[in-house]
């Protein structure tokens, strides 16, 4: 398996160098130069496998000889024993042919955990046969920190930076970040949002000369390919619970860098019957705006309720793009570099091609806290913000009442009481026990200024072998 540029001029990269790698040096992302596909046949044989199984089978195509088999079947097995349910993506039902895939059984309660607790053994495995050390930069919205914090933390070969904007998080995401402490570990707090932080971790990934050639960066944030890998497997496994492949199925995501259902698009190409993926953001709709009509155009970031997509610059669209455009890297470049300046439109053609199966919806604070709400004096069953965006978009939009509705539930609403609190619910959702102390646990971080040199030299030194 190889791996190209989406702005085509990169080299060619194999899976260990993509994994280490992060952007390519023509500042692309990196996707596989071609998909495995899966016959019908094929994925129905995989019903009933465990959680580890299954994903030994979406994604071993993608790590091929890389890693031997069995090596990589122990990853996979350690990544998923450490969820606290032991379906790993448990699916919940709310009305009749409607479900939330609960994606917040992982260590640090949100999606981000079954690809990042995998990234972690990922790297240690390379570094350590490679005997190479990296720093791993990165920047979060709110849950990918302390996830990439959590999957990484014991790795030898490892130093994490990670990049949140200051107060724009929630108390109990920001506390899931620093309070885990390690010399390795190092939480930068950023007097800006989420899209400087993006930003400061792209240009340093396309100049590292602040790390003077001692080190190389590595990457956490979903531009990392691995991220998506891993993403991809659990739309197979609500698929395969509901009566896939042989009934098509529609999900509903919520999203703002897009990595999520780029996923969901990816699981379709490989084989996977879905007529229908709902793009559910919320104030912050570029990817709405697109879908809904062919206009990208960047606005003002705003804070919201859903803090975790609070973000303009939806990094992974760039990866559907190349798609839309026949793998043109050149197109896709040149239409980034429009987009910088001001608002661009794709050839007709091409965006209806992405509406056969792309529909999207804006849900701003009000709707989703009155959503939060119906759904619990419904069915007793309390929705994080982010979630209870997917499940108004996907009522909203939703095409076929016969197709089962999934909305992936991306986090766990004890890391959001504020929104639970406004919309109205006398309950207050409990950590799990695990994070029963986690407000009595001393915090470590640093406030910087929304300056990248500033950054840059923090990291540079206090690396391990500055």
């Amino acid at each position: 398996m190889r791996y190209i540029s989406t702005r085509g001029e990169a080299p060619a990269l194999g899976f260990e160098d993509v994994l280490l790698t992060g952007l390519a040096s023509d500042g692309g992302l990196y996707v596989p130069e071609s998909l495995p596909h899966f016959s019908l046949e094929e994925i129905r044989s995989w019903r009933g496998l465990p959680y580890s199984q299954l994903a030994f089978n979406v994604m071993y195509p993608f790590v091929d000889d890389a890693i031997p088999e069995d090596d990589f079947r122990q990853m996979l097995e350690e990544t998923y024993a450490v969820f606290n349910h032991k379906a790993v993506a448990p699916l919940v039902q709310l009305d009749t042919n409607e479900w939330v895939q609960e994606l917040f059984r992982g260590p640090t309660l949100a999606f981000k955990d079954f690809a990042l607790q995998l990234l972690g053994r990922l790297l240690d495995y390379v570094l350590e046969k490679r005997n190479q050390h990296v720093v791993i930069m990165g920047a979060t919205s709110g849950d990918t920190g302390s996830a990439a914090i959590e999957g990484c933390r014991r790795c030898k070969h490892v130093d994490i930076f990670i990049l949140h904007p200051h107060e724009r998080v929630s108390e109990v995401q920001r506390r899931q970040m620093t309070t885990v402490h390690g010399d390795n570990i190092h939480n930068i707090a950023v007097r800006g949002n989420f899209d400087d932080c993006q930003r400061m971790v792209k240009e340093s990934f396309g100049n590292q000369g602040f790390l003077s050639g001692k080190t190389q960066l590595a990457a956490v944030n979903s531009i990392n390919w691995a991220r998506i890998m891993a993403q991809i497997v659990y739309y197979f496994e609500a698929s395969l619970a509901l009566g896939g492949p042989d009934r098509s199925m529609a999900f509903s995501v919520p999203t703002g860098n897009f990595g999520d259902i780029f996923a969901g698009y990816l699981a379709k190409k490989m084989g996977l019957p879905i007529s229908q993926l709902v793009i559910a953001t919320n104030r912050n709709d570029i990817l709405h705006r697109f879908m809904s009509g062919n206009r990208y155009e960047q606005r003002t970031l705003e804070h919201t309720l859903s803090p975790s997509m609070d973000i303009m610059v939806s990094s992974n669209f760039e990866r559907l793009l190349f798609d839309l455009h026949g793998r043109d890297g050149e197109a896709v470049k040149a239409l980034l570099e429009d987009a910088a300046k001001g608002p661009v439109s794709i050839e007709d053609y091409r965006w209806k091609h992405a509406r056969k199966l792309f529909d999207s919806d804006t849900v701003d604070d009000q709707a989703t806290c009155d959503t939060i709400r119906e759904i619990y004096e419904q069915n007793e069953y309390l929705l994080d913000p982010h979630t209870a965006i997917g499940v108004r978009a996907a009522r909203n939009c939703r095409r076929d009442d016969k197709v089962p509705m999934i909305t992936l539930g991306t986090a766990h609403p004890a890391k959001f009481p504020d929104a639970i609190a406004a919309s109205g619910l006398a309950v207050k959702p409990e950590l799990p026990s695990h994070m029963a102390d986690l407000f009595d646990r001393e915090e470590r971080y640093t406030v910087l200024d929304n300056n990248i040199a500033g950054v840059q030299e923090f990291i540079a030194s206090h690396w391990k072998n500055a």
